[in-house]
């Protein structure tokens, strides 16, 4: 304690010294040296700014620019993969971490209580916890009075809904990752076909003849790879978390029925 108070002490000695130093030297400054010191600071300042806004205003002026070059029919329907896609992952991504649940806590609840309240005790339990490892363990304490053959039919054929649930639309953004390249391929193929047309009806292989065609079809292709990148980043990711939530399941319906063969055999 007493090494960090003379640090302390030393590094507000130093900043003061520094200060006035900095002080004195201002005040030693002539007023016209200051001025224009200022002013040239300032200009620099005001420069950079304006330079970086023209690069940034650029940057988008560029995109839109590009995109208008493409054509609106091809370039469109990319636009359209690139929202519908966003919005179902989106709508995956909010859905799948609502339905994260800490297995290990809600096992630790559910077997408590069905020590101490019984089976009754273990469905309140689960009926006031949300997602579906709750809903499989519901499932399963429903049909516990049976028999314990009956309890793991029930986890299992529940367990089969929980997987569609957290799979559903999914196919939709693995659609639409196939759908942009390919109308990228498809508007670059056309635009070729149309730059020989230009070609053929003038009778002549001139350059910038065709040059701005092929441009245009080749610009339909990298809009629809980049829609088809981002897409499968968020893809990768949504099957990622299913998988990691299948996992969970499947570990919760195996301790489920070791906690209710354990419970039955207390009884």
């Amino acid at each position: 304690m007493k090494k960090l108070f003379s640090i302390l002490a030393i590094a507000t000695m130093v900043f003061v010294g520094t200060s006035n130093a900095k002080a004195t030297n201002a005040q030693t400054m002539p007023t016209s040296l200051q001025t224009l010191t200022t002013a040239a600071t300032v200009t620099l300042v005001q420069d950079e700014e304006a330079s970086s806004e023209g690069e940034s205003k650029g940057f988008h002026q560029e995109l839109k620019q590009r995109f208008i070059e493409g054509g609106p029919g091809f370039m469109g329907i990319v636009l359209l993969c690139l929202i519908l896609g966003l919005a179902i992952a989106i709508e995956r991504i909010i859905f799948l971490n609502l339905s994260t649940t800490n297995t290990t806590k809600l096992a630790s609840n559910v077997e408590e209580a069905l020590n101490s309240g019984g089976i009754e005790a273990a469905k309140e339990v689960c009926r006031n916890t949300k997602g579906p490892v709750a809903s499989i363990y519901y499932q399963g304490l429903d049909r516990a009075d049976e028999s314990i053959d009956a309890a793991e039919k029930a986890v299992v054929a529940y367990g089969g809904v929980q997987m569609g649930q957290l799979e559903k639309n999914v196919s939709w953004i693995s659609l639409f990752i196939a759908l942009a390249p390919m109308l990228g391929f498809m508007g670059t193929v056309i635009g070729m076909i149309e730059a020989f047309d230009k070609i053929q009806a003038a009778g002549d292989m001139n350059p910038s003849l065709v040059a701005g065609g092929i441009k245009v079809a080749l610009l339909t292709t990298v809009f629809g790879l980049i829609v088809a990148i981002i897409l499968q980043i968020f893809y990768n990711y949504i099957v990622a978390k299913i998988d990691s939530i299948v996992n969970n399941m499947e570990d919760a319906s195996i301790t489920l029925i070791d906690m209710l063969v354990d419970y039955k055999n207390k009884k």
